[in-house]
């Protein structure tokens, strides 16, 4: 299990950090959340049931080490990042800027959207998971993921003026 386990592990890297910068909005913290995340799954791979999802099974991880860094950072108080600048983004093309910019865009609307709505969308829209899997991952029931997702929906296509 040790070989297939990692490789299937990096191979979500990717996921992993965009579930966590959807979360935390900040490319420094959503690195040392996958990162965490990674760690604990490996420490913990023989608790791993293989009949899941793990995905889910890490999703469910990284969101538990959201909520731990949120809580020690109401403890820590105000912190300065020196290093939030905002990225120059190069694109050729007229296609490659409308593109850009309807994403900017999306992830403007997306960001705007309660915490719990945004954490749904990305489970389900961008993560691919079932309603199930990300009621799982989140630890509500299933019509709740449902209704978040149909809220999202709305509030997302309302603020981007898609009908």
């Amino acid at each position: 299990m040790g070989d297939r386990f990692t490789e299937d592990l990096v191979a979500l890297l990717p996921n992993l950090r965009r579930f966590a910068l959807s979360l935390c909005r900040r490319p420094d913290v959503a690195d040392d959340l996958v990162q965490i995340t990674a760690e604990r799954a490996f420490a913990a791979r023989d608790r791993f049931d293989p009949t899941t999802r793990l995905d889910a099974w890490l999703f469910r991880i990284l969101r538990n080490a959201w909520i731990d860094h949120t809580r020690r950072v109401v403890t820590q108080g105000t912190t300065v990042d020196i290093a939030d600048m905002p990225e120059a983004v190069v694109v050729d093309g007229v296609r490659e800027t409308e593109a850009h910019l309807m994403l900017k865009r999306t992830w403007a609307a997306m960001a705007e959207l309660p915490e719990d709505q945004r954490e749904v969308m990305m489970l389900v829209c961008v993560d691919e998971l079932s309603y199930r899997e990300a009621a799982e991952v989140i630890g509500v029931p299933i019509g709740t993921v449902m209704s978040r997702l149909a809220r999202a929906r709305l509030a997302l296509s309302s603020r981007l003026g898609i009908k």
